[in-house]
């Protein structure tokens, strides 16, 4: 019998969808002997009907076979064909998998029969590439294509008509409350049943009261992570295919984008603000109005628990559906992560991410008082408390104590204030653990009050006590409602429903008590006191300030971080980038602690330029000391200058006794070169490729590092010559045969002298940093050295990365390789963040600099510069920094290289000490680049609480360089992050 030409579905006349059963031998008989295609078939899983992946007898996929649930009629298959060709037509960018056609231009279409009746096949469109489903973590961008896609899509059928569209289905949001009702007592678990039935209902009453305001129009329905197809070769994946039209339909315009939100949330490491991105950019292809984005968060629910519904359904009517079984864990995590936060919330976050938010959500405070809540208490009485980022109150480490709160605020009422308040919307580095993979909730969405005398609480104006109980009293007035929580030992004066006057006692409370005071909207959700940052913004559109209760005026907020970087962008050249794409704004450090004004704490591991650690207390007070004495040019006689210089050459191994300093790593670089050509007298210079030594004419012109330069080779000066990067694992020698380096290097120096231009100078440096920490082939240096000073040329030894014992074993990179060089170049270390670089040299080039002048840098070897450098000298000392990166370095490689054991994407592990380099490819035997792959994961481990970056000519090696002061727990947390962030993005084994 045949289907209905005209009939459409009406789910709920319906008492269930199985699946068909078709076996691959039946597929591929139907695909033969009426659809005109030859091939085998192999089954894929489905919901509601049965889908077979064809293909040739050596795996090349040919097309999809479709056999639709019976329950579906032809109209509604054409209404789904025409669909697809529409958006093909209409969005050439995008690939869809539409239904193939014969030469004669029909469709490879026809009925069949199953064993729930006669049902519609097709051959559709194969896609290469994969879906975007399971568990694998969503990227930023991944979801960004995902809204922008949608976009697209609901763009194209904005005007698509067909009577095919005319159907009644399950996966509607506009009978979600139906659909729930009549399938909720599935869920066998009570305690699920009753949230999915209290969400629902919740978020219907929100859709209902805002449907009207609501466009409908074609839509798919269905633009999930199983049905969108990732870019072949994208990296991170990309969507740029479509598949299963199965339930187009007519229904909500807003719901196309709620419901592919709904199946980001299940994927590892996804959480309510990360589909956001999502949200910008389906705004940008087709704008929101203020109803539709109200309108998202209540669908996400919706379709939350219709999927667990039907899922137990399914699975129920249709035993056999691995597919469906499959399914329920993530369904229902996806309903646990739609329901996490309250609707308010997170509709105010997706107005504020498509730009649609009325008000700022810190403009809101509390009205005028009638009466201040506190009696007889004035605003100057009270000590405002910072617990911020920029508080003096944080500086040496205070955020990590866990009694600096008590302690400060102790202080603060022994000082003679009445009360003491910490604000109200001010993020609290005191509530930042040091290491998370979480953001902590660091935001008060109150005032915590401290007093210090006993206090009357009274009514700031009439209103109705909405609760009244030991430690806990509500006053409802106006629009607002104020909420006042104490010790429980302290009762209220009023009693719950009670109509009280401005001015009317509520409480009595004695002096050393701690008051919790909120305000809020009164048809609002209680906020927690303490929320994450990522989510305040929703938090606080919905309380209000308290301070204007205690006569305080309202905290301003902070600078929107998104106009900073707009105002960096306009006048900070742009070459000078940033981290990140989205970077969080840093104001403080501690130790190997970055902190953002978020009040979180990153784990820092690219800084090499703070090697005692960030905010030194013993450097802060040297630089204080001294700035308060005197800081002037080095061409005055004071003793810092010498002690430090002669600190410096007592580090070194003779010749090497005489010291310039500079301010930076470049000017060292630059410096040291002039030094070797004017003491040489020839001006040609031997560098290694894929390096970088600066930015400086000079010290560019002897980088090679492609990063940096893309032209870099093409771009050198004539007197520049480059040689092989000496590098063992991936480069034209590798393994033991890395030993070719150094003579191929002699015979371009010996060529050179041949041709009448002998170099200068060799200059490279002596622990391959730009490549990730890459040691040098043995004795590679003693060759070149010798043969460049055979030839009347200088060696010249960059160790502005390397040097200062962060490789541990060895102070200095050269002593790594047993030689010594004429000149050396460091900065970076040298000043713990201070600008301070340095050449020595022997008094025997150092006198010919006169040659070419003489030598001054204004505040090179200031006397600031110079105690900074004596302090960082003795701090490496006292506190043992250099055995203390052989000691945490090798426990930090050692974990390193148990990952590579578990992941084939670390290629390798670099380095010595605190010095490595985690080397990330895509095939261990061809070593592609996994260019894109680094960094994603760059981007994955901020979110986990690491600050870490690429390197390398390919960007594909994590920079591991943190500041020498790194504990073990800390490498341990970053090799845990790291364990996990590789987990979520897909390359475990």
């Amino acid at each position: 019998m045949l289907p209905d030409e005209h009939r459409t579905i009406d789910f709920f006349s319906e008492d269930a969808l199985p699946v068909p059963r078709l076996a691959p031998a039946e597929a591929e008989h139907i695909a033969a002997a009426h659809l005109g295609v030859t091939a085998r078939a192999e089954e894929l899983g489905s919901q509601q009907d049965a889908n077979f992946l064809m293909h040739t007898d050596d795996g090349t996929p040919t097309a999809i076979l479709k056999i639709a649930n019976p329950a579906f009629g032809a109209v509604e298959i054409d209404a789904a064909d025409a669909a697809a060709d529409l958006i093909a037509s209409a969005c050439p960018d995008l690939r869809i998998a539409t239904v193939l056609r014969r030469p004669d231009g029909s469709a490879r279409r026809t009925t069949v029969e199953t064993d729930s009746g006669p049902a519609v096949a097709r051959l559709l469109r194969h896609l290469p590439g994969g879906t975007l489903s399971g568990p694998r973590h969503l990227s930023p961008g991944t979801v960004a294509g995902m809204g922008a896609l949608v976009g697209k899509v609901s763009t194209a059928l904005r005007d698509f008509r067909h009577p095919g569209l005319d159907r009644v289905l399950q996966w509607d949001p506009r009978h979600a409350d139906r659909v729930v009702a009549k399938l909720a007592g599935h869920i066998a678990e009570p305690d699920r049943r009753a949230a999915v039935l209290d969400a629902t209902e919740e978020a219907w009453a929100q859709v209902h009261s805002l449907a009207g305001a609501l466009p409908s129009q074609a839509v798919h329905m269905d633009l999930t992570d199983d049905n969108l197809v990732r870019r072949p070769g994208s990296r991170p994946p990309l969507p740029d295919g479509i598949i299963d039209f199965g339930d187009v339909t007519t229904s909500w315009a807003v719901g196309e984008l709620a419901i592919s939100l709904s199946s980001m949330l299940h994927h590892d490491g996804v959480e309510p603000h990360h589909v956001l991105p999502a949200v910008r950019a389906f705004h940008a292809v087709r704008p929101l109005s203020a109803e539709e984005a109200d309108a998202v968060w209540p669908i996400v629910v919706l379709r939350a628990a219709v999927l667990v519904v039907s899922g137990r359904h399914q699975a129920v009517v249709d035993e056999d559906n691995a597919y469906a079984k499959d399914a329920l864990d993530h369904e229902w995590r996806i309903f646990e992560q739609a329901t996490s936060l309250p609707l308010p919330v997170m509709s105010r976050l997706v107005r504020d991410a498509a730009g649609l938010a009325d008000t700022p959500a810190r403009t809101a405070c509390a009205d005028a008082p009638v009466r201040p809540l506190l009696r007889d208490l004035a605003a100057d009485d009270i000590t405002l408390l910072d617990l911020s980022t920029d508080a003096d109150a944080m500086d040496h480490g205070a955020w990590t104590d866990p009694g600096t709160e008590d302690r400060l605020t102790t202080a603060a009422l022994a000082d003679g204030a009445a009360a003491v308040a910490l604000p109200y919307g001010r993020p609290r580095l005191t509530r930042a653990p040091a290491l998370s993979a979480l953001s902590p909730a660091t935001v008060p969405t109150g005032i915590d009050l401290r007093l210090g005398r006993d206090a009357v609480v009274q009514a700031p104006a009439e209103g109705t006590v909405g609760a009244a109980a030991p430690g806990h009293v509500e006053l409802t007035y106006g629009t607002q409602t104020l909420s006042l929580s104490f010790p429980p030992a302290n009762r209220p004066v009023v009693t719950t429903g009670a109509t009280v006057r401005a001015g009317e006692d509520l409480a009595h409370l004695g002096s050393g008590t701690q008051v919790h005071i909120a305000l809020r909207a009164a048809d609002s959700p209680v906020a927690p006191r303490m929320v994450r940052p990522e989510y305040a913004p929703g938090w606080l559109a919905l309380t209000a300030d308290p301070a204007p209760l205690l006569g305080l005026p309202a905290d301003p907020g902070r600078t929107d971080e998104k106009d900073l970087l707009d105002r960096r962008d306009a006048v900070f050249a742009t070459v000078q980038e940033h981290y990140y794409a989205d970077p969080p704004r840093i104001e403080r450090g501690w130790r190997h602690h970055l902190l953002s004004t978020d009040g979180r704490a990153y784990l820092d591991i690219v800084n090499n330029v703070t090697p005692l650690g960030h905010a030194h207390p013993r450097v802060e007070r040297a630089v204080s000391r001294q700035a308060r004495r005197l800081n002037t040019n080095s061409r005055f006689h004071y003793a810092s200058v010498v002690e430090f210089t002669e600190r410096l050459a007592a580090l070194l191994p003779d010749p090497l006794d005489t010291v310039f300093l500079v301010n930076s790593g470049s000017e060292a670089v630059d410096l040291g070169l002039r030094l070797a050509i004017g003491a040489s007298g020839r001006h040609d210079v031997v560098a290694l490729r894929e390096a970088y030594h600066g930015w400086t004419y000079a010290s560019d012109a002897v980088s090679t590092s492609l990063q940096d330069n893309p032209n870099a080779l093409a771009s050198r000066p004539s007197w520049v010559h480059t040689v092989d990067s000496p590098n063992s694992y991936r480069g034209r020698h590798r393994g033991p045969d890395a030993v070719r380096y150094a003579p191929e290097a002699v015979a371009l120096l010996d060529e050179l002298a041949a041709s009448g231009r002998p170099a200068g100078a060799f200059i490279g440096e002596t622990y391959y940093g730009n490549a990730g920490g890459v040691a040098l082939p043995d004795g590679y240096l003693a060759q070149v050295y010798a043969a460049v000073r055979r030839h009347g040329g200088l060696a010249v030894a960059d160790e502005v990365q390397v040097g200062y014992g962060r490789l541990g074993h060895w102070f200095w990179g050269f002593e790594q390789q047993g030689v010594v060089p004429d000149i050396v170049c460091v900065a970076k270390a040298m000043g713990n963040g201070h600008p301070l670089g340095a050449v020595i040299t022997s008094k025997a080039v150092a006198d010919r600099y006169r040659d070419q002048g003489y030598f001054f840098s204004s505040t090179g070897g200031s006397p600031v510069s110079s105690v900074v450098g004596l302090t960082v000298l003795d701090t490496l000392r006292d506190e043992d920094l250099q055995g203390n990166a052989v000691r945490v370095g090798g426990h930090l490689k050692n974990r390193l290289e148990a990952l590579a054991d578990r992941y084939d994407i670390i290629g390798a592990v670099h380095g010595s000490g605190l010095y490595l380099g985690l080397e990330l490819v895509r095939d261990r035997e061809r070593l592609e680049p996994a260019t894109e792959e680094t960094a994603e994961l760059c981007d994955r481990m901020l979110d986990l609480g690491v600050v870490v970056q690429p390197t390398g000519d390919h960007l594909n090696i994590l920079k591991i360089k943190p500041p020498l002061c790194l504990d073990t727990t800390a490498a341990d947390f970053f090799a845990d992050m790291l364990d996990v962030a590789l987990t979520q993005l897909g390359h475990s084994r």
